[in-house]
């Protein structure tokens, strides 16, 4: 799993950019307006969401906190993939895109390519009890854990496999507490950590 970049934007196209990280590119795709505020040669670091899907391996790229936490936020609405909720990045600020949705305005979130109405309603039906302006605006919840880089990167990867956060963060508690594994996790034990959690969430169904 990969959580963040740190390295000289390559080149910038309409919808993602190169990010040469001693010598690997890595194609980000990343919302319209962050990536406008890239340039070649600029050192910059991009928080990144792994997609794995049956069709391709996807990773997705934030300037800030806020707008990758705000970018999987919107995935927990069933039927709202992560192409949805880049358009929707594209088209309003993760800050304001939060309090449109406490705010329920279906008209302002229909207005992102691909989205609809229907779905926009949706996203407010199932999001707006539950979303955080605070927590959005913060990058992270008052009242989370500031897990390290590694451990991050094995929750994610199980979110994306389509467990929910809570229950990720659980199962990687428990199998670091239980094979004596410390934190802050090195990259060799990143692997074997995913594997395990996803063999006692498989045996908790």
């Amino acid at each position: 799993m990969i959580g963040m970049l740190n390295g000289r934007v390559e080149s910038v196209e309409s919808d993602a950019a190169l990010i040469d990280v001693n010598g690997v590119g890595y194609e980000v795709r990343m919302p319209a307006t962050e990536l406008s505020a890239l340039h070649c040669g600029q050192e910059a670091k991009v928080f990144t969401s792994l997609n794995v899907s049956q069709d391709a391996i996807a990773l997705y790229g934030f300037l800030s906190q806020s707008s990758k936490r705000m970018f999987l936020q919107l995935q927990k609405v069933s039927g709202i993939g992560p192409r949805v909720a880049l358009s929707l990045l594209s088209t309003l600020p993760p800050e304001k895109l939060a309090k449109t949705v406490m705010d329920g305005d279906a008209a302002a979130l229909a207005k992102a390519p691909g989205l609809g109405k229907k779905g926009a309603q949706k996203i407010i039906l199932e999001l707006r009890g539950s979303i955080n302006l605070d927590e959005i605006e913060s990058g992270h919840a008052s009242d989370e854990p500031d897990y390290d880089n590694g451990t991050m990167q094995v929750i994610e990867g199980l979110v994306s496999l389509g467990w929910r956060e809570n229950d990720a963060v659980h199962a990687v508690t428990t199998v670091c507490k239980e094979h004596g594994i410390k934190t802050p996790l090195a990259a060799s034990d990143i692997p074997n950590v995913l594997k395990m959690a996803l063999t006692s969430l498989d045996r908790g169904r």
